[in-house]
């Protein structure tokens, strides 16, 4: 097995290829390779980091990358993993998220290389001029009924029920390995285990229609090591989109990752060699406690999808919240999107401000307002990292950072802000 595919399956990337041999082979020479993409929301969320920071690594390995954005797909709905019916976006909503996606992935790939630049294609130029006549009699004939009921995406759903519309997705998704092998000889397509039968479906085709022969490699569905789903939170995805996720909440997610995960998650997501991963292995068992590995994990992944100052910015800001920099060094955007994640009060500007014990209760930090006081009288009441000294103290428009947040702090990971409207 090649070293590349030897590092890939150290770090749990492997599922399930066709003929690992052959492919290893193939892969002593640059090929090109694809990983599919559906617009089924504005953005694509952590989940779908996986399968696109493989693809970057066969980028980085010197091989020619190609993200496919599914105009077309999206239209039609995947029935993988769901037991219902996708809803069916418009044209219109598909296409701007499409156009949205195809940005995103530019965080990743590397569209400027010299040798092998990354290129975004729309199966939608390919599957939009065919009439349903064509399509039925040049794609259509050479799939099997049996063989596509006997899918586990389509298998599992036959009791509940499974349209037509997406019943015919797997025609779809191999005829766009047909033509990516037709238009830019690709060979290699990628993606999560949930797809393994619609990528064989694909190869089958290439064989049926071209006389050729290609190969597959899927990427195992990440868990987390509590069994709950990865990628979600109480609040709902970890998108890509900044407006979606804030470049704090993306931080934090990787920063609070459990113990038992984030090992893992260094060798999923992470460019980091073998070997300095297994350092930073070696330093997080001596000193659980500094969360080194969490924070290597978090700076290395928001600089990646948000840049590196934002990365910079938004770790001052998680520092600051916990007494360990100054809040009023922060900016403004930076400032806003650390504190929305915290519990809030709102204060209309013509309302009197209350006193910091009547805040921390309002915002349910604590059970009661005794419990607040409680807390000032054994010094854990802050404000903006400011020590709080009685508990008739109360705020000032001069304490609001940026004339509008306050944050209140009781001990040391207990936050609130305060918002002035």
């Amino acid at each position: 097995m090649s070293a590349f595919l030897d590092d890939l399956r150290w770090r749990g990337l492997i599922a399930q290829t066709t003929d690992e041999k052959a492919l290893s082979t193939a892969l002593d020479k640059p090929i090109t390779c694809y990983i599919g993409f559906d617009p089924t929301a504005p953005s694509i969320h952590v989940g779908n980091l996986v399968v696109l920071l493989v693809l970057r690594r066969f980028q980085m390995a010197g091989h020619h990358p190609i993200a496919l954005v599914g105009g077309a797909t999206g239209l039609v709905g995947d029935p993988s993993g769901r037991n219902e019916e996708r809803t069916l976006n418009s044209n219109d909503i598909v296409k701007q998220w499409v156009d949205r996606i195809a940005v995103q992935v530019s965080s990743v790939l590397d569209f400027h290389a010299a040798a092998n630049p990354a290129r975004v294609v729309n199966n939608l130029d390919w599957t939009q001029p065919l009439s349903a006549i064509e399509f039925l009699r040049d794609v259509g004939k050479h799939f099997s009924v049996n063989q596509m009921l006997s899918k586990d995406s389509v298998a599992n759903r036959l009791e509940a029920g499974i349209s037509y519309t997406e019943f015919s997705y797997q025609v779809l998704q191999a005829f766009d390995y047909l033509e990516l092998y037709k238009r830019n000889n690709c060979t290699l397509q990628l993606g999560g285990s949930d797809q393994w039968g619609n990528i064989v479906a694909g190869l089958d085709l290439i064989r049926r229609v071209e006389g050729g022969s290609a190969h597959a490699l899927t990427i195992p569905l990440l868990t987390k090591s509590d069994g709950t789903k990865f990628g979600k939170t109480a609040g709902g995805s970890i998108w890509l989109d900044p407006e979606m996720t804030s470049p704090y909440a993306f931080f934090q997610y990787w920063l609070n990752a459990d113990d038992n995960d984030v090992i893992n998650f260094l060798k999923v997501f992470s460019f980091k060699s073998r070997a300095e991963i297994e350092e930073i292995v070696k330093e997080h068992k001596e000193n659980p406690g500094a969360r080194n590995a969490h924070r290597a994990l978090a700076r290395e992944l928001t600089s990646m999808i948000h840049g590196s100052d934002t990365a910079v910015r938004v770790e001052d800001a998680a520092r600051a919240l916990f007494g360990q920099g100054d809040l009023s060094a922060l900016d403004e955007k930076t400032l806003a999107s650390a504190l929305s994640e915290l519990p809030t009060v709102v204060l209309s500007p013509d309302q009197e401000i209350p006193t910091w014990v009547d805040l921390l209760a309002s915002a349910g930090v604590v059970d009661s307002k005794s419990a607040a006081r409680r807390i000032v009288k054994e010094g854990g009441a802050y404000l903006n990292n400011e020590k709080i000294a009685g508990e008739d103290f109360r705020l000032e428009k001069s304490h609001f950072l940026c004339g509008k947040y306050a944050v209140l702090r009781k001990g040391k990971r207990d936050l609130a802000a305060v918002v002035l409207q």
